[in-house]
């Protein structure tokens, strides 16, 4: 059994409360991650994966402006689907993932690697950046790590 998911569970439990995920270039890994664990529907509430730019429109409701503004890559949107995850549905946490794993689709400005994770209750919100190496299995999956970690930090 996964330690961290098993912890993360206990915070959920603790304060009778469920999590949802907004993932983009995790693809469902955080809530795949979560579900992993037997018992995982008293914990997760649902996952959505919202890989383009419309996804995250229609079913997070992040404004279009932000997406032209900074980027689908970028703090306010990471904090956009987070919020957005959390009125649409009955989770008390949320927590999203944007990022460029690779191998292309990266700039100076904005390489590869780079992730953004939104944490979000009705209470606050958090972005964290990130700058992972190697190639697109692995960012992924320190994106997924991290994000997991940024969870159970805001449970703490």
């Amino acid at each position: 059994m996964d330690v961290l998911i098993l912890k993360i569970f206990e915070k959920l439990q603790a304060r009778n409360w469920m999590i949802a995920t907004a993932e983009s270039c995790t693809g469902g890994m955080i809530a795949s991650k979560l579900t992993a664990v037997p018992g995982s529907s008293l914990y997760l509430d649902r996952g959505f994966v919202t890989y383009s730019n419309q996804a995250k429109m229609d079913m997070l409701s992040v404004p279009s402006a932000l997406i032209d503004e900074y980027g689908a890559v970028s703090a306010q949107v990471a904090e956009a689907m987070a919020q957005g995850a959390l009125k649409a549905s009955s989770a008390k946490i949320t927590v999203s993932v944007t990022g460029i794993a690779g191998p292309g689709g990266g700039s100076d400005k904005k390489p590869v690697g780079l992730v953004y994770i939104g944490i979000s209750t009705w209470d606050s919100s958090l972005t964290f950046k990130h700058v992972f190496e190697g190639d697109r299995d692995a960012v992924r999956a320190q994106a997924t790590q991290a994000a997991l970690n940024h969870v159970l930090e805001a449970l703490i």
